[in-house]
Order: structure tokens, then sequence, then C-alpha cells
């Protein structure tokens, strides 16, 4: 498990005691956040696209769904249960693309050298209902497959594109996977693969007692523009990697101790974050306005209430997502609360909480992808991490196997359960989800143990 978790990359929730109750915004926009969430990842181009990238699919020829391999101008493809389509109600840019039906697959014959993020442009076919599709990659020359990220649906016949940050070294062959809309068909194009600049990435010495980043750095996320997907803004009160893109945090780390609490009331500042790279979209307090989702913090504000600075930071709008009402105000509001009581109870905590997927549900019903005019990703699903220590020094030394670690995963949905313990699982579902490696400063020998097991207190 651990030799996959290195292949992590990107990836927070958070609200507060009762002052966390962040109003219900009404009146999704409907444009689709997948659309957009490619345009930055044409500003990450500075990753440098693997050669033969992207795959176009218009080089090919295959007219029937029986499995075949086509020689593209990448490489050579295995399709099966899916073709080439050419035809007016096949979802392109240009005259090509992969159309696939039932469960079927389209697999890179070849290897390439390591893959930062892969990006796939994709839609529904024609009138078929909606499908949907995962990303999966071999390391091994195709003898066993790993999903990378979560699953995507195709529910528009324009194009859209989702980037899946993989952070994989070494050789790499990915595989499309239709896993649901039985007879309904999908289209994929522009298959693209980039790798990073490995002197770009974060400095591997380890944080002291405290920091924010002390368990580690998920995605390796890097304060450079380079890489707006996972863009790192280390902040005195708590530390984020942030997508330009999603306009929201991938996920959001912080330490809560005794000093942290404070009797501070909440400032309800809501503000755009002006410290963003130039020309980067600024969400604004009011961009949630009408669209059925709260301004939900990941670094709540009850967890900063030692000063007016603290309890401030915490209402700038890149620690922000937009939450169902139900679930911010509901299960993810009383797990903050527990969280304060067991510092308050004689212990410190380092926490770790992020979003991923895109589709949720709010005040107004129905799915929701984006808001404010598709800026802002609404997520399928929040998730939180949280590491328990009894009050002292030399944290990362009395991390063991006997640590409690409470870990949730949460959909994003009006309709949840109000007990934040159902939705308890392991730091190890967080990770096939999202492809982080969230404890990674802790030794292997005791990530093994903590990161498999589900909280039963």
């Amino acid at each position: 498990m651990k030799a996959l978790k290195k292949l992590s990359l990107m990836a927070a929730l958070c609200l507060g005691l009762s002052a966390c109750k962040k109003e219900n915004q009404l009146t999704p926009e409907t444009s689709v956040f997948d659309q957009k969430l490619n345009t930055s990842m044409a500003t990450a181009s500075t990753q440098a696209v693997t050669t033969g990238f992207p795959e176009t699919f218009e080089s090919g020829t295959k007219g029937s769904y029986a499995v075949a391999s086509v020689t593209l101008s990448s490489g050579s493809w295995t399709l099966d249960d899916a073709l080439i389509g050419n035809l007016a109600a096949d979802a392109k840019n240009g005259s090509q693309s992969v159309r696939i039906r039932n469960t079927g697959t389209v697999s890179m014959n070849f290897d390439v050298s390591g893959a930062n993020t892969v990006t796939v442009a994709h839609a529904k076919y024609g009138t078929d209902a909606s499908s949907t599709w995962q990303l999966w990659y071999s390391t091994n020359g195709g003898s066993s497959w790993q999903q990378s990220g979560s699953t995507v649906t195709s529910s528009t016949t324009a194009l859209s594109t989702v980037t899946f940050n993989t952070s994989i070294s070494g050789n790499v062959r990915f595989q499309i996977r239709k896993v649901s809309g039985g007879t309904n068909r999908i289209n994929i194009d522009d298959f693209s693969i980039s790798t990073s600049d490995t002197t770009s990435n974060p400095p591997t010495t380890t944080p002291g007692d405290n920091s924010h980043l002390l368990l580690g750095n998920p995605s390796n996320a890097v304060a450079s523009t380079t890489y707006p997907e996972n863009y790192l803004m280390e902040r005195t009160y708590y530390s984020i990697s942030y997508s330009k893109s999603r306009a929201t945090p991938n996920w959001v780390s912080w330490h809560i101790g005794t000093s942290d609490l404070g009797s501070t009331p909440r400032q309800d500042d809501f503000r755009a974050d002006n410290t963003l790279p130039a020309g980067w979209y600024q969400v604004s307090n009011s961009s949630y306005s009408g669209s059925g989702f709260d301004r939900g913090h990941n670094c709540p504000s009850a967890d900063r209430t030692a000063s007016v600075a603290a309890n401030s930071s915490t209402f700038l709008m890149t620690n922000m997502m937009p939450q169902a009402p139900n679930n911010n105000q509901g299960p993810w509001a009383d797990l903050e609360n527990y969280t304060r009581s067991l510092v308050t109870a004689g212990n410190e905590v380092y926490v770790i909480c992020g979003s991923y997927g895109s589709g949720g549900t709010g005040s107004n019903g129905g799915i929701t992808y984006t808001i404010d005019n598709g800026r802002i990703n609404v997520p399928s699903n929040t998730w939180k991490v949280i590491v328990v220590l009894p009050n002292g020094n030399n944290d990362l030394s009395r991390i063991n196997s006997s640590t409690r670690v409470i870990t949730v995963n949460m959909p994003n949905t009006n309709g949840l359960n109000s007990n934040w313990k159902t939705y308890r699982t392991t730091v190890d579902s967080i990770e096939a989800a999202t492809g982080y490696n969230l404890l990674s400063n802790v030794p292997i020998a005791v990530q093994n143990v903590i990161e498999a097991a589900t909280d039963n207190q």
C-alpha cells in the first residue's frame, strides 16, 4: 500500500461552533466545472507535456467496438468496447475522439517516464444519458492496475476537461474505464500527460512541533505559479494546497493546541484573498450567494480564537469550499466541536482536511457542479483526518501504532446522517480517493498500522 501512496499529489473542511453556521446561499450556476478545470492546465503546460501528447485521437482508425489495438500519434492503444468516433454526435475537438460504451476500456500499450498530472476531455455521446468513468494506472507494464483520483461523471454533450494529480515517477501507463451507464456512450478526447520540474520540489526537511505541515505535505504542493493546481500557501495559522481552476483548496492542514483557543468573537469578515498570484481569479465574499451552498471553512473559525488576527485569517475565501448546509452545519460542525473538546481535555491535534470530486447537492436540490458562473467547483465529498496526541514535545516521534487517528469522508449533500461517526473511514481510503500521501513524515511502519484503522472510540 505504501508504495502506491508515494504516487501522490494534490487535493478541507471545517466550520466552528454555533458561530460557524455559514449562511445558506441559493441558486446554482449551471456551467459545468470540469470544462473550466483545465483552462488552468493549459497554463500549467509549463510542466512539460510528455512527448507524443496530448493524444488527440486524430491519427487512428477503428470503426467497431470489438477489442483491438490501434496505432495513434503517441503509441499503440487497445480499445475494448470502444472505437474512434467521427460522427456529428461525437463530442470532439477536431474530427475524431474515442467513443466508449458499456464497461469499455481505452488502454495505453506503452509506458511513459513519470506523470505529474493527467488531463482528459470528456462528454456524453449525443442524446445518451450520463455515465461515469475512471482513470487507472499501471507501473508494472499492465500486470496490475490502480485507480487514480475519483470517479468522473460525463453528463453534458460539451467536452469538459478534468485533471488527475498523479505524481508518479518511473514507468507508467494509463487506462480509461467506463464504469456505469450501460449502453449509454461517452466520448474521450485530448488525453495529456505532464511531468513536473523536479528542481521545484519542496524541501525535504521535517518541520518542528506545532508546524501545520509536521505530518507532511500531502500533495507535494509548491509555492510556484508553475503549479496552479497544487499551489502551496503557507500562512501563520494554517497551510493550503490551492487549486486555481477549482478556486478552492485541495487540502488545508493545521495544528490546534490550547493556546489557539481563546475568547475572540467570530469576525465574519469573509473576503477575497489578494495574496493570490496576479491574474488569478479571486473568489469574493458574495461569490457563493444564491448557490444553495455555505461558505464552508476548511480551517474553522472556532479553531482560531486566540486573537482577532487569527480568527480573521480563517475568513479568507481561499479557506472556503462550497459545502451543503446540512453537511457544514450538521455532522461536520459536530466533529469540529468534538475535536476542540479533545484539545480542552489535554490533547493537541493535527488536522488535514479537504474535498474532492465534482457535484454536490445544496439547499436548492439537484446536483450542482459549479457556482459563481462556472468559476468555483462544487465538490462531491468532504474529508478530514485528525491525529490526536497528549500534550507534549517531539510530536512526530510520539506518533506510534496506538495513536488515535479519526478519519471521515462525507458526501457533500443535504441528506446526511446527523452523527459524524457514521462517516468514519481509514486514511488509506482517503488516499485512494485523492492520490495524496497524508502522513508522509510518519515512519512507514507506523503509517501501515494507523492508516489502515478505522477509529471506534
